[in-house]
């Protein structure tokens, strides 16, 4: 049978510091799954929590183009939809060493550069009251960088990076291991997000202090208010934030090289058919992905976990600095965002310490009673948390001790669902012998990615229909609409959670699954005319060859040193003789001279 030379792609070119066939804590599960991606989700953390309130607060966009407020974020769904499915198809049809997943990541810089430019740098600040051409070239700037961002270059990492998971090893331990890790990720990178940055919301929400308002109350901090809200100077925050985003820049572009260089692919390269000479698998038709993925009951209840999941957590974390300085004044007795952004950072770091402790436990817990079920005892928990934060919103001690179970109950899905996930994807190769990586990240990325806009959505059209203004956060509508955002939906969404993972049982199928993707893969080469090589055979094979390596190399540097040793010892004999006829030579020429005679 001919064989098909695989082609080397440029990205074969950019090796992966992970030279080890296992997957190790350090560097690989370190640096490549938590240090890297927490660096480069951190843009998007910061466009999810606070771009909304740039958009109402900075550019006052909701006063003077309210349609485009609220229908932006739901119609680019749409293009975020549409980016997951070029994201799939270039995973499916990667040919590359390097993997399905990983060049993407390189893929995506360029294009997230490009993105943060055109919403902050290139897009011109814009009021109801000044420079209407600039009115119009912010809401093409923003609708052209929203999409490129949440369509594109967010689809472009996220997705990849999230499958690293499951093509990273079959090792059902060393897939929690990651699955932990990169999930924590997304609990890093908010976390600096929502726990440090609110602290520092005044340097970009910069107060007022020229071209007051009729009204304006000047208070003891030096700020000045109207109708108890803190007034905000536009011109000063949007020059602010240019300054942050270009930083926030550089800080994504070098996690996602960190992620690139220190991740490997491991159950890809098994479908490289271990040999150089034998051309990968081609992808499965998206037709028969799709039968094989709506036809699986555990798939299904996967992709609504995730659907809801993100959207409770989205909802959440776009409407926490509404909820926390519209339910809460200062201790002046006045709303701000100051004062807002001090108790959501203070809502974070309560809720980080249990969901950090979860970071440890969560895989125990898994050991012991298994991913699935661990989710469900989790989405019960988060639901009691949510009805009990919903009794009285507006009391602060019940919002903490709402907010600490939910995020006890959440830390499960958080850490377990990527390798429950792939479970699911090994459980449909071994039934149907193929992967649906593809498609699965599709739908996947476009939940994730997707979600974002349908909270915002679902605050903005909230947020409109309840007149919201920057002056008027403290109205009764408002207050009365942003706990059923900030807690009542993310509470709805854990109940549908607990009730699908009821039937959530693909765990039980381990055994089989090894087992039938074993039988496969040997048929797969006996059909070719070779030799079947076990992953742990090839594990071990390859640590042998990288011990044989490494010897050979230390003998070689051992003989380059020893030839380097004589060279310089042949060089200072050389030396030794010149230098003693020299001596030789000096002396007789003395002897002649003191005869009379010439110099030699």
């Amino acid at each position: 049978m001919s064989q098909q030379q695989t082609k080397t792609s440029v990205f074969d070119k950019l090796p992966s510091m992970i030279k080890k066939s296992n997957v190790t804590l350090f560097p690989e599960g370190a640096i490549g799954y938590l240090i890297g991606p927490t660096l480069a989700l951190m843009a998007n953390s910061v466009l999810a929590n606070y771009f909304n309130k740039y958009m109402t607060d900075v550019l006052n966009i909701n006063s003077w183009a309210s349609e485009f407020f609220k229908w932006l974020p739901v119609i680019s769904v749409i293009f975020v939809v549409f980016g997951n499915i070029i994201v799939g198809r270039l995973m499916d049809r990667s040919k590359s060493r390097a993997g399905k997943a990983r060049p993407l990541l390189l893929i995506s810089v360029p294009i997230s550069f490009l993105a943060l430019l055109i919403l902050f740098v290139i897009s011109p600040l814009a009021t109801d009251t000044i420079n209407p051409q600039g009115q119009s070239m912010a809401l093409v700037c923003i609708a052209i960088g929203y999409n490129l961002w949440f369509a594109f270059a967010y689809p472009m990492y996220y997705t990849p990076h999230a499958a690293l998971v499951n093509l990273s090893t079959r090792n059902s331990k060393d897939r929690t291991l990651l699955a932990t890790l990169s999930n924590a990720t997304a609990l890093a990178a908010m976390g600096l997000s929502t726990m440090i940055l609110p602290f520092f919301l005044s340097l970009l929400f910069v107060p007022q202090t020229t071209n007051l308002p009729e009204g304006a109350e000047l208070l003891a901090s030096g700020e000045y208010a109207l109708n108890g809200v803190v007034l905000y100077d536009a011109v000063a925050s949007y020059n602010n934030w240019k300054i942050f985003v270009i930083a926030l820049t550089a800080i994504t572009v070098i996690g996602a090289l960190i992620e690139f260089m220190f991740t490997r692919e491991r159950v890809t390269e098994e479908s490289m058919n271990q040999g150089d000479d034998v051309a990968p698998a081609k992808a499965l038709p998206i037709g028969k992905q799709a039968k094989i993925c709506f036809g699986d009951k555990f798939w299904i209840i996967m992709m609504i976990f995730f659907f809801c999941y993100q959207l409770g957590g989205m909802t959440k974390n776009v409407s926490q600095l509404y909820f926390c300085q519209a339910m809460f004044k200062n201790a002046d007795g006045f709303y701000t965002i100051a004062n807002g952004g001090t108790i959501s950072g203070l809502l974070a770091i309560i809720g980080a310490i249990p969901t950090a402790i979860g970071m440890v436990a969560a895989p125990i817990l898994a050991n012991k009673i298994g991913k699935g079920k661990a989710i469900l005892c989790g989405a019960v928990l988060a639901t009691v948390g949510g009805a009990l934060g919903l009794l009285a919103p507006s009391n602060l001690v019940l919002v903490y001790v709402s907010f600490i179970l939910k995020a006890l109950g959440s830390t499960p899905a958080m850490y377990l669902s990527m390798a429950l996930l792939a479970d699911v994807l090994d459980h449909q190769e071994a039934v149907h012998g193929a992967r649906t990586d593809g498609l699965t990240m599709t739908i996947y990325g476009a939940i994730m990615a997707g979600m974002t806009g349908v909270a915002t959505g679902i605050l903005n059209i909230v947020l409109s229909n309840v007149g919201y203004a920057a002056d008027n956060i403290s109205s009764d509508a408002i207050r009365g609409a942003m706990p059923w955002v900030f807690i009542g939906v993310e509470t709805i969404c854990y109940l549908v959670i607990f009730l699908f993972f009821i039937f959530m049982g693909v765990e039980k199928f381990g055994k089989f699954d090894h087992e039938a993707i074993v039988a496969d893969q040997k048929a797969a080469a006996a059909a070719e005319g070779r030799a079947y090589v076990s992953p742990e055979e090839k594990i071990r094979l390859e640590e042998g060859e990288e011990a044989y390596q490494a010897e050979l190399k230390k003998q070689a540097d051992a003989k380059a040193a020893e030839e380097k040793k004589l060279a310089a010892l042949s060089a200072d004999a050389r030396k030794a003789l010149a230098d003693k006829e020299n001596a030789v030579k000096a002396e007789l020429n003395a002897l002649r001279k003191a005869n009379g005679k010439a110099a030699v």
